[in-house]
């Protein structure tokens, strides 16, 4: 499987809100962007993660208004994050184990590279599952 920094760059820039945001703005950006989570930086600094199971767990069950609410209120500021020295599966299982559908990618010096998402390695799990059958049904045909 291609390496996380492969992943990354394969990607869109990576994009993210600020604490003090409201919670509509970062609506308006995950639609714009069609994504599912934002990072939120504060100074460059990662604090937090702002999902749509957020916005539904903590906005609309609560009867909160999006448009008033700052995204510093119901972030997740439980973050679990990889490197780029992790691989795919380690994804895969952490996210498993976590329960979370997203993974901040962080460099050496704790910078944020990137979000990885589950439909991101799943993707790259089928394309290299694809991959292997097709060289093994070439070797059977040879």
């Amino acid at each position: 499987m291609r390496p996380l920094k492969q992943l990354i760059e394969a990607k869109q820039s990576t994009v993210t809100v600020g604490p003090d945001d409201t919670v509509f703005t970062a609506l308006a950006l995950m639609a714009q962007f069609d994504i599912g989570a934002l990072l939120v930086l504060e100074r460059g600094k990662l604090v937090g993660i702002f999902s749509e199971r957020d916005y539904a767990r903590k906005i609309i069950l609560k009867g909160k208004a999006s448009k008033d609410t700052p995204v510093r209120e119901i972030m997740s500021e439980r973050i679990s994050c990889v490197t780029l020295a992790q691989t795919v599966e380690e994804c895969m299982a952490l996210m498993t184990d976590r329960h979370v559908r997203h993974l901040p990618v962080i460099g050496a010096n704790d910078e944020v590279l990137g979000i990885l998402s589950i439909g991101d390695l799943v993707k790259e799990t089928i394309s290299e599952q694809q991959f292997t059958i097709e060289q093994l049904v070439f070797y059977i045909q040879s």
